[in-house]
């Protein structure tokens, strides 16, 4: 029999997960006792129709990843024991949520992609913490819990006073296959196999194949910005594509993320941006830390995350998987772009405008009426998974790219032009001021919050400068208990702003600005998007107040 331990523990403030579960630095999550109870309470939470569970854990190899894991097998040990044996301590603990689980499948050395969890959790009928630092955990339908369980998560570690660890030696997670810990069984998976089966039966690898070896001219660099998508690329994009080495970049995971911040914008991949340029790179592609978001871009072109999830839906008929499921539906967030809504409103697709969080797409998804959808944040995805996933958008950009050149030879920027000519272009930016003092900032959006409510007749109908005339505006309708809502300005022209707060914690707040201006003349396609948008810009400063509530005069990070 197992030796099981009660080991006492109080509980810790500000465990409350959000939509990307609980994120704190690392400092935080080792202090003792901390991410036990955290795991312990998710244990505890998952609901009671997934008791006996198998779950499957992995991360992006970050800085104590490796700890983690370790306890949880520890602790998931404890809890399977605890309920077969019944000991005393079983009436020591809180009665109402004990879980058992059965079975742990995690990938090799830690690393799975947020995207390769959600796949392997559907797949194996399995439910699952996705472990990214902080810790999050995801429902058995691969998308992650929804505010009843997370909330009870929270409801736990505030009572939590001990939880139960069997004492074992570590597991080798570099060893696949079956292990056990205590009688735990533990399952060390290829982090990559399965992921590489799914995208090969959503995609034409073949087409793209063909074209790539047809056309040496067209270069692609993939940057895994020394996250978990690294073994993910080197696997698609060499071994499968034929791609010689040096299309890859940045590839190795590292725990520090090779110094870098590994964010797939034009700030923080900057590597990227400046090896496509220098060396005339026709295609460049980038993925995060634990691979659930993308950037693309080439040679002279960017592609913005509004623009390329309505791209993949109006070019939705040359990926295999949607000429055989059809396309249900389209969804955005809220402050992403109307561009995709011009795609629906064309092909006559129903689509949706939702709050900021995947977990509201799964909830269309798992209703069948939805398929490809995308947030601003970099973020797109369809519902193979219920993630987002980085890889997934790269090789759909690659599969269009492939199908459009059996045409005509096409680069990024053909297929931009082309788009923009058949639905208009919208241009759009986001401005992130960081760690702002939180008073002025909460000061600032409560300002404006009165203003398109209280005092919303006197804006509607009002010339705020630069021929932009306001048709409505909105605080949107939805309150999370991490991030706050978004207060939304529409022009009569279809332009809108939309300033949001994120994270107004200790670390200060986050204030991020919207700016979408919609262009129906051809002739200004190609404007730089700065120079398009700077008299709207203009309008949003002076209207939110923004440097007089905050003191800042310029973004952190323009997107």
């Amino acid at each position: 029999m197992a030796s099981i331990q009660s080991i006492p523990t109080k509980p810790f403030d500000g465990q409350r997960p959000g939509t990307s579960g609980l994120r704190k630095r690392v400092k935080v999550f080792q202090q003792e006792h901390y991410t036990q109870n955290f795991i312990q309470a998710t244990l505890d939470a998952i609901p009671t129709g997934a008791k006996g569970a198998t779950l499957v854990i992995g991360g992006d190899g970050r800085y104590f990843s490796p700890e983690a894991v370790q306890m949880i097998i520890r602790i998931a040990a404890g809890v399977f024991c605890h309920m077969h044996h019944r000991t005393i301590e079983y009436f020591l603990s809180p009665p109402l949520y004990v879980s058992m689980v059965a079975k742990l499948i995690i990938g090799q050395y830690t690393i799975l992609s947020t995207p390769a969890a959600s796949h392997l959790i559907r797949i194996r009928k399995a439910t699952g913490p996705d472990n990214d630092f902080g810790i999050k955990y995801n429902m058995s339908n691969g998308g992650p819990a929804p505010e009843s369980v997370t909330e009870k998560i929270y409801e736990i570690t505030q009572k939590l006073t001990s939880y139960k660890e069997v004492q074992l030696p570590s597991v080798d997670l570099s060893a696949i296959g079956t292990q056990k810990a205590g009688n735990l069984e533990v399952e060390i998976v290829d982090s990559v196999a399965d992921y590489v089966v799914l995208l090969k039966d959503i995609f034409d690898f073949d087409l793209i194949k063909s074209f790539l070896h047809k056309t040496p001219s067209f270069t692609v660099l993939f940057d895994g910005m020394h996250g978990v998508t690294g073994p993910y690329g080197q696997r698609i994009f060499v071994e499968e594509l034929g791609l010689p080495q040096k299309s890859v970049m940045n590839c190795k995971p590292s725990p520090d993320f090779g110094g870098g911040h590994p964010d797939p914008n034009l700030t923080y991949a900057h590597d990227l941006v400046e090896r496509v340029e220098k060396e005339n790179i026709s295609f460049g592609a980038a993925s995060d830390g634990d691979g659930d978001r993308n950037m693309i871009i080439g040679k002279g072109a960017f592609v913005t995350p509004s623009d390329s999830v309505a791209i993949i839906a109006a070019q939705a008929d040359s990926i295999p998987y949607f000429r055989r499921t059809g396309v249900k539906g389209l969804a955005r967030s809220m402050p992403t772009s109307t561009a995709l809504d011009l795609v629906a409103k064309k092909k006559g697709y129903e689509h949706f405008e939702v709050p900021t969080g995947w977990k509201f797409f799964g909830n269309l998804m798992d209703a069948g009426r939805l398929s490809i959808c995308g947030e601003e944040s970099f973020g797109t995805g369809s519902d193979h998974i219920r993630e987002k996933d980085g890889v997934w958008a790269v090789v759909a950009w690659l599969n269009i790219i492939a199908a459009a050149n059996q045409t005509k030879p096409s680069s990024i920027n053909d297929i931009l032009l082309a788009h923009y000519n058949e639905y208009g272009r919208n241009f759009f930016s986001r401005y992130d001021y960081e760690e702002v003092e939180s008073e002025g900032a909460n000061k600032m959006v409560d300002r404006l919050r009165a203003l398109v409510s209280t005092d919303r007749a006197q804006l509607i109908g009002k010339d705020l400068g630069n021929g932009f005339v306001v048709k409505d505006g909105d605080d949107f309708e939805y309150t999370d208990p991490i991030d706050g809502s978004g207060i939304r300005i529409i022009f009569e022209d279809g332009s809108r702003l939309i300033i949001r707060l994120s994270g107004t914690g200790s670390q200060g707040a986050t204030v991020r600005l919207y700016v979408e201006k919609y262009e129906s003349n051809p002739a200004k396609y190609e404007d730089k998007t700065q120079e398009a948008l700077r008299p709207l810009i203009e309008v949003a400063l002076k209207l939110s107040q923004l440097t007089e509530f905050t003191g800042r005069k310029e973004p952190t990070v323009i997107t």
